[in-house]
């Protein structure tokens, strides 16, 4: 019956989703780059499907005639901050518009035109 007890269970290090690297400087640091810089972000590990989305995302930026920059976030504690918990995610405008799947252009596409109206 251990599966429905109440019992706390125990959290390796603090509990952090990031591993123990959280503190108020940190969040507040990621906070602020939400909305710094640019405008479309691939939030993930640097894993393949992170470089995959970040591919489609280009795509998609280019045949719409838009900046073209893309920020590749790494960084957990940034991650965290955005509330995303799998990876690979899209940010556009400070906003995730998608999260935990890698999309084709043409989903990029949408969601692009969706956000910047």
């Amino acid at each position: 019956m251990g599966l429905f007890s109440k019992k706390k269970r125990e959290v390796e290090g603090n509990g952090c989703c990031c591993g123990g690297n959280c503190n108020a400087d940190t969040m507040a640091e990621a906070e602020k780059a939400k909305t710094a810089g640019c405008s479309v972000k691939v939030l993930g590990s640097g894993c393949a499907k992170c470089n995959e989305l970040e591919a489609a995302a280009l795509e998609a930026l280019k045949e719409l005639g838009m900046d073209t920059e893309i920020e590749h976030v790494t960084d957990f504690t940034q991650i965290a901050a955005y509330g995303v918990m799998t990876t690979p995610a899209l940010v556009v405008d400070g906003r995730v518009v998608a999260y935990g799947k890698v999309l084709k252009k043409d989903e990029v596409v949408k969601l692009l035109k969706k956000a910047r109206g």
